[in-house]
């Protein structure tokens, strides 16, 4: 933790941070790190990291500060009424289609960012995010600040994605949040977001450009407008996996994510695209 004491001595009490859970999400966050690098930003990104995380050494090489973190002390209720399964049950994917490697368990390891007294602010960041333009103004923000959900209907304005969110770590605040997550019977339906929006039910909302879902792409083009947009949200089907059964709707955000993540600059602009449609191909108009 050098680089740790060497902000604090700089007087620079604020961090960036994400968190990788598998291999899936090293490889995501070594994509936003590089994002972030080309903002300009002198903040560093903090890795909060479970043991199962991978690419670890990959992040550090490029200037990340890894924190070792673990799920919460949750109940076994809580885990059986949470797991992947239950949750699916409750509330079926069927807007997109969720990674099998994820645990939703581990969306509370988010929680862990409370802990890290050494800063006064952080701007958390889900590693399948890309940052196209500069969002340290986040930093003058109040907690608790996050984006709406909003990718599929303007009804959803009301609703928090944690994807992107403003924090102030503090252990008072850490031990508030983990009285108030295992309740007897308590069901956070969408996790982590579910809870933060109950236990902060008063946030802060950020503009949607600061947290703007891949959906919005084709669901609502209206609000594509990329010279406002800060953050892309790869939400549900992540852009380097072999198979994507919505590559035909997103391919041109898929290639922003390949690019970032070879370390190139963000264009200069990425206009929403007409989709390839399935009788264009069989007539031969799409090779």
């Amino acid at each position: 933790m050098n680089r740790d004491r060497e902000w604090n001595r700089a007087g620079l009490r604020r961090a960036y941070a994400t968190l990788v859970t598998n291999a899936e999400y090293g490889r995501g966050a070594l994509a936003l790190k590089r994002s972030l690098r080309w903002t300009g930003t002198d903040a560093p990104l903090l890795v909060l990291a479970t043991q199962e995380a991978e690419h670890l050494d990959e992040l550090e090489r490029e200037g990340c500060v890894i924190v070792p973190v673990e799920q919460p002390a949750l109940s076994d209720a809580f885990r059986e009424r949470h797991s992947r399964d239950a949750l699916h049950r409750a509330a079926p994917f069927n807007k997109g289609n969720k990674p099998a490697f994820h645990d939703p368990i581990d969306n509370f390891c988010k929680l862990e960012l409370w802990k890290l007294t050494d800063y006064e602010t952080i701007v958390f960041l889900d590693a399948d995010s890309l940052v196209v333009k500069p969002i340290d103004m986040l930093f003058g923000y109040p907690e608790f600040a996050g984006a709406p959900n909003v990718y599929e209907t303007l009804a959803d304005f009301h609703r928090l994605n944690s994807g992107v969110f403003v924090a102030e770590p503090s252990l008072a605040t850490y031990d508030t949040l983990i009285e108030k997550l295992d309740r007897p019977g308590v069901f956070w339906r969408r996790t982590d977001q579910t809870f933060l929006e109950a236990a902060f039910a008063d946030w802060h909302k950020l503009p949607y450009t600061f947290n703007t879902m891949q959906y919005v792409y084709f669901n609502l083009p209206e609000l594509w407008v990329w010279k406002s947009i800060r953050v892309v949200h790869y939400q549900y089907e992540k852009p380097w996996a072999a198979e994507n059964p919505k590559r035909h709707l997103l391919k041109p955000l898929i290639d922003l994510w390949w690019r970032m993540f070879e370390g190139e600059a963000p264009p200069d602009d990425l206009p929403v695209v007409a989709p390839e449609r399935d009788e264009d191909r069989s007539k031969g108009l799409i090779a």
